[in-house]
Formats: structure tokens, sequence, C-alpha cells
């Protein structure tokens, strides 16, 4: 497949945060297919690199960037080398997260709560605050911000994860609110359980746990990282372009 069997994003540029594997990976081979030129950003450079190989061979255009979101200098950087290289941002994806160890509420440590904090929700507010500038000073465009299932629901064994997902929700909405006028769409995608390395580590890698997480599906399976890829893709196109400040939930019924 090359980038120009869809091409409806040819001569767009995608900025994906949390790119080196699962759904950053995913939706960034997804937009390259769409024709978009894409910069992958992860802390991970091994990784990222990966990503962008992949990518290549697609025939699409992309830089890799290592990038910790939680860090102002690294975002700014990140983003300046994408208006550098391609002149232009179109849609950000902001999807960089970690998962919390199931940990009842008042055992989590401070310092743990404020890691996960730090990344799910700290790191996204940074990329909207440095993407929204390019975003309004090009006539506008198209943000996402990976959520969780766990940001509609309450996740025993999760309070800061749980905490930072729901408040990324506030986050999006409120953003979205500032910036619709501008021709800005700002929303949240919601996975459910997603077969990828960061549920590998949830499941603690076992059958035996796989089995418990896919008992909670109702669809009976996991999702797979080209499930959600594909509706933030959708989420950036002009097929949504009346969807504002929503957190889209693609779970197969687990918080139906």
């Amino acid at each position: 497949m090359t980038t120009n069997e869809n091409g409806k994003y040819t001569g767009k540029v995608a900025f994906v945060t949390g790119a080196a594997n699962g759904i950053g990976r995913a939706t960034a081979l997804a937009f390259a297919r769409e024709g978009a030129n894409v910069v992958v950003a992860d802390v991970s450079e091994q990784g990222n690199q990966e990503t962008a190989h992949m990518i290549e061979k697609l025939g699409g255009r992309v830089i890799a960037i290592k990038c910790n979101v939680t860090q102002a200098l690294d975002v700014k950087a990140a983003l300046s080398k994408t208006i550098e290289t391609f002149g232009r941002l179109d849609f950000a994806f902001n999807n960089a997260g970690v998962e919390q160890k199931n940990t009842p509420t008042a055992e989590i440590e401070e310092s743990e709560w404020d890691r996960i904090v730090d990344i799910d929700l700290r790191g996204v507010f940074l990329c909207m605050k440095y993407e929204i500038p390019l975003l309004l000073k090009q006539g506008g465009g198209a943000i996402v911000n990976t959520s969780s299932g766990a940001g509609v629901i309450g996740i025993k064994g999760g309070a800061a994860y749980t905490a930072a997902k729901h408040g990324l929700i506030g986050l999006t909405k409120s953003a979205a609110l500032d910036y619709a006028s501008q021709n800005i769409r700002i929303n949240a995608v919601c996975p459910g359980y997603i077969d990828t390395s960061m549920m590998d580590r949830f499941t603690g890698g076992t059958p035996e746990g796989r089995e418990q997480v896919i008992s909670e599906e109702p669809i009976g399976r996991m999702g797979q990282p080209e499930e959600i890829a594909n509706a933030v893709v959708w989420l950036c196109s002009d097929a949504s372009s009346f969807v504002v400040g929503h957190a889209l939930v693609v779970d197969g019924g687990q918080t139906v």
C-alpha cells in the first residue's frame, strides 16, 4: 500500500506523540496511508525510529523526534522542527501516556500520582499549548487527545490514571470551546482494552491476565490499535466537521 492510495490528506501534516508503538504507531501509519506527512514523537528513540522506517516503506514523508511531553522545551522544539521541515501543522494526536500499576487509592505513592498526572494530563496540556498557536496562525486544524474508557467510568485500583483521564476529557471540552469559532476542532478518543504492549504490562503478559481482560469486553475480544487509529483519522477529517469537544468511546461496549 502506498500513501497515494487514498490521499485525502496529501499535503497535510500530522504530529503524533507516543508514536513508538501501539495506538500511536498505528495512527501515524494511518495518517501516512492517507497521504499526510507525519512527525512521530516519543521518548523511545528506537521505537520511534522503527515507526518512521515503517512509514518510509509506505512511501511516506516522516521525521522522528525524541520528545518528553512533560518538558515544555521538548514539546516546543518538536513542533518547531515540524514547521521547519514541513512548513505547517494540520493535525495533532496527543497520545503519549502511561498506565498505573493496580493500587488502592490510599496506597498510591505521591511520586507515582505525580508521574501519572504529569504525563497523562499535563503532557497533553503542554502539547496543546504549543500546537494551538500554530493552528491559529495557519487558519485551523484538528486535535485529538487520548483519554480512555477510564475517562468515563471509575476503575478499581486505578485512581491516578482514572483521575488523569477524566481530567483530560474536561481539558479537551474546555479547549474545544475556546477555539471552535476559530476553525480548530478538539476532541478526545477513549479506547477500551487494546492489544498493545501497555496492555501486556497491565495483564502481566499471562494467558490468564488476557482472558480476564477479554471477559470484561462484551464484544469478546480486545481491540486492535488500528481500530483506534481509524477513529482518530475520522475525527481529523471533514467527515467529522461538526464534531467538537466530544469524547469518542471506542471500547467494544465495555463502558455501556
